[in-house]
């Protein structure tokens, strides 16, 4: 397929730039919702890439996924006159803030540490009397059977006084 060496610059840089690339499975969409060039001209400019290996191509749920690797880095470099020191961002370290020590826990700000008031706050909720537990002597539960199932509930008989 014809693709216009502008459109065709574009998609390289949008993918060079990322290091992935995602095209929804609609030939007939009229643009890709991040570069400006029909959508057919993106899924066919990476099957070209794929087919030569410069990207890693994954179908799933109605999307190509595609992502480049070194071989594909070296010739987008080489396509469009990218130096040596600029890598795509999927392969940029993230800083971190601090490196761990070696044998330190780390601090949590939330999860399992109990402050020292900790216990205190959720006894109000417990009761008082720790000795009383259970229900009181005069409770006495009576079961008659079933309450609304079942063959109907039979007349108990008082015993006679």
């Amino acid at each position: 397929m014809y693709i216009p060496t502008a459109n065709r610059k574009l998609i390289c840089k949008a993918l060079f730039k990322d290091g992935v690339l995602v095209a929804k499975k609609d030939y007939n969409a009229p643009r890709h919702p991040e570069i400006n060039v029909p959508n057919l001209q993106v899924i066919k400019a990476m099957q070209s890439l794929a087919s030569r290996g410069y990207v890693k191509s994954q179908f799933s749920w109605q999307h190509y996924y595609y992502t480049i690797t070194d071989e594909g880095i070296e010739y987008l470099r080489e396509y469009l006159n990218i130096p040596q020191e600029v890598f795509p961002a999927t392969f940029k370290k993230a800083p971190r803030a601090d490196p761990p020590q070696f044998g330190a826990r780390p601090d949590r700000e939330s999860g399992f540490r109990r402050e020292p008031g900790f216990r205190r706050e959720h006894d109000d909720y417990r009761r008082r009397d720790q000795g009383k537990e259970g229900a009181s002597d005069s409770f006495r539960p009576e079961f008659r059977g079933g309450f609304g199932r079942g063959r109907p509930q039979q007349q108990q008989q008082q015993p006679p006084q």
